[in-house]
């Protein structure tokens, strides 16, 4: 395993080393999860596509670190690490509240000139930003966090019954919530890149419908849609599927 060490290594995670020229990808966890969610995706798509997983404060090697609990400072600090990578434009993956904060870097990155914005913006498990829910897990007392948990299908059910475990993982699992529930779009934002919409038929997150009001959020025409069988974690079930469509779609980027 190579991990990136560099200074921006603190935010970006890169377990599976690709040749020069391949097309990038940066992945954004969902609420609650950390880089190495994406390791088995970054392992499926090497060498054809190099994979960097973002690694939010308060988990794993950033334990240490406290948790934050607002979006837009996430954005902002994670905008601030990526012109390092400017010397091509790289994919962005968003996952649930990663699929929002992909697209508020995107705009950010959008608005500097140092920066180089994403070539393509894949949103999977999160319905678009016009499609607003009131949510308020992140006010619920820890026996109800794990009621979402359990919901989402998501955790390993081994996790849930190791209070160890637990105690590490609920405040980051609080803050992100917290950051993402309390999160308000500008109205009308857009990115200029193309968006790819992934989502689970079953999800009870997100609704097919809410997940195709992306396509109000970009400036350029058309917005390639994916409904795959499954709940809010279908990416689990999926996999295969879901490594071709990247694949296929970042082929015509790759410099090699």
């Amino acid at each position: 395993m190579n991990v990136t060490t560099s200074a921006q290594g603190t935010w970006l995670r890169s377990y599976h080393p690709t040749p020069e020229g391949r097309p990038r990808l940066v992945c954004f966890p969902h609420a609650g999860g950390s880089a190495s969610f994406f390791f088995a995706f970054a392992k499926a798509l090497a060498p054809s596509v190099e994979v960097l997983a973002v690694q939010y404060p308060g988990r794993q090697d950033r334990r240490h670190e406290p948790c934050v609990d607002d979006l837009a400072r996430l954005a902002d600090e994670i905008a601030e690490i990526m012109p390092a990578w400017a010397d091509r434009p790289p994919a962005f993956f968003g996952h649930s509240m990663g699929a929002t904060l992909a697209f508020e870097v995107a705009l950010r990155l959008g608005e500097r000139t140092d920066a180089v914005g994403p070539s393509r913006l894949f949103v999977s498990g999160r319905r678009a930003p016009g499609r607003h829910r009131t949510e308020t897990v992140h006010l619920r007392d820890d026996a109800g966090l794990i009621d979402e948990l359990l919901l989402l299908n998501g955790t390993e059910p081994g996790v849930l019954l190791d209070d160890d475990v637990l105690r590490m993982v609920l405040p980051s699992l609080r803050a992100d919530y917290r950051a993402i529930e309390r999160h308000v779009v500008r109205p009308g934002a857009r990115v200029d890149c193309p968006i790819t919409v992934l989502v689970g038929d079953a999800d009870p997150k997100v609704t097919v419908d809410e997940a195709r009001a992306w396509r109000e959020h970009t400036t350029v025409g058309g917005t390639d849609m994916s409904v795959f069988p499954g709940g809010h974690f279908y990416l689990n079930e999926h996999r295969p599927a879901v490594v071709d469509l990247i694949t296929s779609a970042l082929a015509p980027h790759a410099s090699i």
